[in-house]
């Protein structure tokens, strides 16, 4: 994953007034922490943030007084109704380091007949490189019978990472389709096929 970039400034203000003076303006507050430096308090352009927080686990470069600091999102405040950031906690990374990340599981593929799936872990811990984030990891559950579980251990990983959750993480289990489901798939269909025989009548 590249970097973003953005240019932040500096703040002095702090407390809900000040928050909401700078939200006004089209700016999010954010702290950057890490590596035992002092807290840096800074504005981020608001548009740009917005943007770029999309992505889970984002690297991000920010531009303080002409000087570069990567650093990933830890904690992201959004207000509940309108979904904009309010507040942004940041930790500083250095390249090549290895940070441990939350990866989005993808389930791809389909079970065999009969069957379906739950998916009981939608996130996994990885250790990563800090300039080398994956978005995701995939797992296939293509014709896997009744019984079958993927466990964390069972996931390929990108190269370069390492499995920080507990290997015996169940992330997928194929069960037994419910009787209910099939009756319903066919209830359905026989519903979409009434008005047509009804059409023919009319």
């Amino acid at each position: 994953m590249s970097e973003t970039k953005l240019v932040a400034q500096t703040r002095s203000e702090f407390g809900k007034g000040a928050a909401r003076r700078l939200r006004r303006a089209g700016q999010v507050p954010a702290v950057i922490y890490g590596h035992g430096a002092d807290p840096l308090h800074v504005a981020l352009p608001g548009h740009d943030t917005m943007l770029a927080l999309k992505h889970s686990n984002a690297l991000l470069e920010i531009d303080i007084d002409g000087a570069e600091h990567l650093a990933v999102a830890k904690e992201v405040q959004r207000d509940p109704v309108k979904n904009v950031i309010e507040h942004v906690d940041l930790i500083t990374v250095k390249r090549g380091e290895k940070i441990t990340v939350e990866i989005q599981v993808i389930v791809e593929g389909e079970s065999a007949p009969g069957t379906t799936h739950l998916q009981d872990a939608t996130h996994l811990q990885l250790e990563v490189e800090a300039t080398n984030i994956p978005e995701s990891v995939t797992v296939s559950i293509e014709g896997l019978e009744i019984g079958a579980k993927v466990h964390a251990s069972d996931v390929t990983l990108p190269q370069g990472a390492s499995l920080v959750s507990d290997p015996e993480t169940l992330v997928v289990a194929v069960n037994e389709a419910r009787a209910a489901e099939t009756e319903e798939t066919e209830e359905s269909a026989e519903g979409e096929a009434a008005p047509a025989e009804e059409s023919e009548e009319a």
